[in-house]
């Protein structure tokens, strides 16, 4: 079973979402978008990190631009292996609320009220 960190499955949405605009700071962007989150780069980065570690992701980098300092930017893509944890962590999610009895799911409701 491939387990993902909430962090990682964020990222990964994000990724997925953007498609060939993933870039950290586009990926920052999204999230906090979608969510209404605040999130920090160190946020972003370092669950990137261990996705690119794990092979749910690879990155590779752009041309050099003066706008960035004469730096590149490096660009994410998902992997086979991402998309399979994506559809594997969304299956044990749906699996786990599935299971939950209505007496329990109505009292979680209540709470955000």
């Amino acid at each position: 079973m491939i387990l993902l960190s909430r962090a990682e499955e964020t990222v990964l949405l994000a990724i997925l979402g953007l498609g060939n605009d993933a870039y950290g700071v586009s990926i920052l962007e999204y999230i906090q978008e979608k969510t209404g989150f605040e999130w920090s780069l160190a946020q972003t980065y370092d669950p990137l990190k261990k996705l690119v570690k794990k092979g749910y992701v690879t990155k590779t980098k752009g041309d050099s631009t003066p706008e960035r300092g004469g730096r590149a930017k490096s660009h994410y893509r998902l992997t086979g292996q991402g998309r399979q944890a994506l559809i594997e962590i969304r299956r044990v999610q749906d699996g786990l609320w599935a299971a939950m009895p209505k007496i329990i799911w109505w009292a979680i409701q209540d709470l955000n009220r």
